[in-house]
């Protein structure tokens, strides 16, 4: 019988993180005597932390300092947690799906493990998924793929039989690499700009409920 997967993104996808994760660059970067606009947060968001520090900041800050600027920038984040952030529309209802038809579910977030371990807490949703993955740490983030080959190597799915659900653009580019199918949710970026992805949605509340049977076959 083959084993097929549903990988979730975390940021935007299972949770509602985006003004969490504003907030706690704008602290950050309020404590370098620097500022960050939402455009500029907005153009990164899904990316991992050492990317956007070096686009930010410049390739001239050694990888150190990059270290302890993005240790400090989550510690910020998970301290908005309680506060900031929520479970999005429909999520609940389709991780009782997969775990009633079977899927093997993974999130594949590129935020630290201490994140998706804090939000998944708050949230209780954890006992859904078979697998945590974090990207923080991979030598490229999304759009490479190997967070997504990663995850559904994790359960033991191939590509052609995983399915991913994502916010981003680089998400969205990263599934298709990875040879995934994609849906992609409207929760950061507008439908025109997700448009690559086999299903867009603006939440999975408005999803069909055979949408991952006719995308997984």
């Amino acid at each position: 019988m083959l084993v097929k997967a549903i990988i979730w993104d975390m940021d935007g996808v299972v949770a509602d993180t985006g003004e969490a994760h504003f907030l706690a660059w704008k602290a950050l970067f309020a404590e370098l005597g620097r500022e960050v606009t939402r455009e500029q947060f907005l153009e990164t968001f899904g990316m991992s932390n050492l990317p956007i520090l070096k686009l930010w900041l410049g390739e001239g800050v050694a990888d150190a300092e990059l270290n302890a600027l993005a240790k400090r920038k989550e510690e910020l984040f998970r301290e908005l947690i309680r506060d900031h952030v929520q479970t999005l529309p429909g999520v609940l209802d389709w991780l009782e799906r997969g775990r009633a038809r079977g899927y093997r579910q993974v999130v594949a977030s590129s935020g630290p493990m201490a994140n998706i371990v804090a939000l998944l807490a708050t949230l209780k949703l954890g006992d859904y998924f078979d697998a945590l993955l974090s990207g923080a740490f991979l030598p490229r983030s999304k759009p490479d793929p190997a967070l997504f080959l990663h995850a559904a190597a994790a359960v033991g799915a191939s590509p052609r039989q995983s399915l991913v659900i994502e916010d981003g653009i680089v998400g969205v580019e990263a599934a298709l690499r990875a040879g995934m199918r994609c849906i992609a949710v409207t929760t950061t970026h507008p439908a025109e700009k997700l448009s690559r992805a086999d299903l867009v949605v603006e939440n999975l509340a408005a999803l069909d409920e055979d949408a991952f049977e006719r995308l997984l076959g």
